[in-house]
């Protein structure tokens, strides 16, 4: 009858075999190590974050996590795949995954692309070398800057086998110029990127504070803090001074102060990217293109593609995240032409949405940036594995087992600005 109490349930018990209790409790074995410890343990690039902060002084984290201004833009990359809503197909078969992409006319691992960095090796002594070592380890290409803090010469030795491209600031003095692309030429560089949204600095509130500028002007609290860092500043200071590597012959020896000002030429203008499509023969993207306008210029002048790029929200704040517009960038360039897309990368679920809304690739600068400060090279190679972990599972759980069938159909996305949900389309 309803109410009444149940039997109590018989239950035989036994003691337990040594084999079934060492099935269930298995230890983890543990990594010798304190590097490869933070690094086992860091399950995201939100992890690495949070370990670079503890390894790194305050003033070298914030170059790297800093923006400009308020940090409008850097914020507004960010958000703006997080309102991406996935949309996945049921019944598809997802074995053998292949998240591996055709990029300007080589395969790669997957739409991914380690970005150039300033002075990546005041992050962590083993700077650009290791990016393009793991880089060429993995099978993605590598982007070194013009004011890396490795030379063109010695990250190619550092990796003779990847596929090493060359960011290109284009100065007022042709002498510099030609002397940076015959070098990226001989060195077998593959691509150049030439970046177009640095005619003037941003303003970059946190390295003022830090006093972390061209040439530094240290505050008190940035060298205390610093100084809680010994074997970083041991590594620092044994392992070669902190200079713009491949401009380290620029003629006239100028100064670091100098050499800057050169980085931003407020005369810069298209005839830069004539030139440079005359020059070099090698594929050509321009980077830091934001509107459709833009981006069909500077296809039409030569160029094989953009980089959808705000500088990663440290050039220009309040601009437009890079996400919200590379639809109407990819549509007013075509389907031929090469667009990658970078800012607020950080996470393998962003590769899938910038794929599925028309990028070819990702570049990822920040990302990789945590990884090198918390562990060197084998940071960097820990980034990498977690967005490539991240980007095929997501993959797979959308129904697709080929990058090149990400589309469209597979996200949503409010339109800018609005909240609740996306219109999903039937």
């Amino acid at each position: 009858m309803v109410g009444e109490p149940l039997e109590p349930v018989s239950t035989a018990r036994r003691l337990p075999r040594w084999s079934e209790v060492r099935e269930v409790v298995r230890f983890r074995r543990p990594r010798l190590g304190r590097t490869a410890r933070r690094l086992e343990h860091a399950l995201t690039i939100r992890d690495l974050r949070t370990a670079a902060r503890r390894t790194t002084p305050r003033a070298v984290f914030d170059y790297v996590d800093g923006a400009a201004e308020e940090e409008i833009t850097a914020a507004r990359n960010v958000a703006a795949y997080r309102r991406v809503t996935f949309l996945p197909d049921a019944l598809r078969s997802v074995a053998d995954p292949d998240p591996g992409v055709e990029l300007l006319g080589s395969r790669i691992a997957m739409p991914l692309v380690f970005a150039p960095t300033g002075y990546t090796r005041m992050m962590h002594h083993h700077g650009e070398a290791a990016v393009a070592a793991v880089a060429q380890h993995v099978g993605v290409p590598y982007a070194l800057s013009t004011v890396g803090s490795t030379s063109i010469e010695d990250v190619r030795a550092a990796a003779p086998g990847a596929d090493l491209w060359f960011q290109l600031f284009f100065t007022a003095r042709p002498d510099v110029n030609e002397d940076l692309v015959s070098r990226a030429e001989a060195a077998g560089y593959s691509t150049i990127l030439l970046t177009v949204d640095t005619v003037v600095s941003g303003m970059r509130l946190r390295d003022v504070v830090n006093g972390l500028t061209i040439p530094p002007t240290l505050t008190a609290r940035t060298v205390l803090d610093m100084s809680r860092f010994p074997a970083w500043w041991f590594n620092e200071l044994t392992t070669g001074g902190l200079a713009f590597a491949s401009l380290t012959g620029v003629p006239g020896n100028p100064t670091p102060g100098e050499v800057a000002s050169m980085m931003f030429d407020p005369g810069l203008d298209i005839t830069a990217l004539d030139w440079l499509r005359r020059r070099w023969r090698g594929k050509l993207l321009v980077k830091g293109v934001t509107t459709p306008a833009s981006a069909g210029e500077v296809v039409e002048h030569g160029a094989d593609g953009v980089v959808v790029s705000n500088h990663g929200g440290r050039q220009l704040d309040r601009s437009a995240a890079t996400l919200d517009v590379l639809p109407a960038i990819r549509a007013a360039v075509g389907p031929e032409a090469t667009v990658l897309v970078d800012g607020g990368v950080l996470h393998g679920q962003d590769v899938v949405a910038a794929r599925a809304l028309g990028a070819d690739a990702v570049m990822i600068g920040r990302a990789y940036l945590y990884g090198l400060m918390a562990g060197g090279r084998d940071g960097v190679l820990r980034a990498y594995d977690i967005l490539a972990a991240e980007y095929q599972r997501s993959m797979q759980l959308l129904g697709v087992r080929r990058s090149e069938e990400l589309s469209a159909r597979h996200v949503a996305v409010p339109p800018h600005g609005a909240g609740g949900c996306p219109h999903v389309p039937s």
